[in-house]
């Protein structure tokens, strides 16, 4: 997810090595560890106290084991938890198993079974991966809460490098589907994809997998229209957004954008956006610029902190806690990092305030349940439920 900084085993070519040789290490979504095994991991998930008088105690529950977790979804009138398993495998939190594309999937540290996320209706089940072949798709299932039917593809895309596939999926409050894709890999996005209109890598697309086939771009959609633009677009300008959330109260967007070898960032989108932001990459990492890069009209993130001090390897983003069972944590956007595992959280209006709230190894992605509360998914197996303590 970070861009295969140490492990090259993933990578297509010597010259591929070559270009990603100063990355840091692997983020979420690695099959297997890499490099960052011989550094100093961060403890596993416990109850933590942040130091604010105001603020309490979390605890990091866990309620589930599976096999490389990676994203965390629920469906309309349903109780059950599903989780996407890297290894290819859609399974509950009751043991069963959905889909199973593990004879499909490729294999590599940024590769496999990267997203999960169900229609507002409940009935379909849309997810994110790639193939042998390490083109990304994503796939619709037609799902009665039992068995997934009807299978087809909603959109593919050839992928250039092994790294950077980004593979969130989330419905937005306006009901359309929208998809995270990374760059296109490599390091330092040698292909300027980023700022590239005419192509769908590095940006977060917007469309209705249901309006028609294989899909319906939505007439307000910011580059409809535009010469040389990719109709599907929303954003651009990221270079791997590996999550992002909706605030299910303002419908805000929150979108974690993983760096490149100086700084981690989190990306905003305000509700009454009309799309179309460029948030900078490859002309800017973090709020600084990359390589002498410049340009007009970038969106500056919200939140920006140095790779590699500490161990800070690839940022995960969270959700704003809405929930009810901690008063204290309302209004409060949570992430935190792969590799470091440290989980922070801060009030929207001052995210400089942001504090440390718990630890959980190799932190690869967070969820929401029904009722607001949240979770948080590590790439060793397990899937806590966050608790007051």
């Amino acid at each position: 997810m970070n861009g295969v900084r140490l492990v090259v085993a993933v990578l297509l070519s010597l010259m591929t090595v070559t270009a990603c040789a100063a990355e840091s290490p692997p983020p979420p979504g690695s099959a297997t560890l890499g490099p960052e095994t011989t550094t100093a991991a961060p403890p596993p998930a416990t109850s933590a106290a942040t130091s604010p008088a105001e603020r309490g105690e979390l605890r990091f529950k866990k309620i589930a084991e599976f096999e490389q977790p990676v994203a965390f979804a629920v469906r309309k009138d349903d109780d059950r938890i599903y989780v996407a398993e890297q290894t290819g495998r859609l399974r509950t939190s009751a043991g069963d198993t959905v889909i199973d594309l593990s004879r499909e999937v490729s294999g590599g540290n940024e590769q496999g079974l990267l997203g999960v996320a169900f229609h507002p209706s409940g009935r379909w089940v849309y997810l994110d991966w790639t193939d042998a072949q390490g083109r990304t798709h994503v796939t619709e299932w037609a799902y009665d809460g039992s068995k997934a039917t009807g299978r087809r593809d909603v959109l593919t895309q050839d992928q250039p490098f092994a790294n950077h596939n980004g593979g969130q999926l989330a419905f937005g409050p306006d009901g359309h589907l929208y998809i995270a894709l990374g760059d296109g890999g490599s390091a330092g996005d040698p292909q300027g994809n980023g700022q590239d209109l005419g192509t769908l890598l590095g940006k977060i697309l917007r469309v209705d997998p249901r309006g028609g086939r294989p899909y319906k771009v939505p007439d307000d959609n910011p580059f409809v229209g535009k010469e040389g633009a990719k109709p599907e677009i929303w954003a651009y300008g990221l270079r791997n957004p590996w999550r992002f959330t909706f605030d299910r109260d303002t419908g805000d967007l929150w979108i974690g954008d993983v760096g490149q070898n100086a700084w981690e960032e989190v990306d905003y989108q305000p509700a009454g956006s009309e799309g179309g932001e460029n948030y900078g990459w490859n002309l800017r990492e973090g709020d600084e610029p990359f390589r002498g890069g410049k340009g007009r009209e970038l969106v500056d993130p919200v939140i920006v902190y140095p790779l590699n001090d500490g161990g800070n390897c690839s940022v995960i983003a969270g959700y704003v806690y809405r929930g009810e069972k901690i008063p204290w944590l309302q209004g409060q956007f949570m992430y935190g990092d792969y590799c470091a595992g440290w989980i922070k959280a801060g009030p929207v209006d001052e995210l400089e305030k942001a504090a440390e709230v718990g630890k959980v190894e190799q932190l690869s992605s967070f969820g929401e349940g029904h009722d607001g509360e949240l979770y948080a998914l590590s790439l060793r197996g397990p899937l806590y439920r966050i608790e007051p303590a």
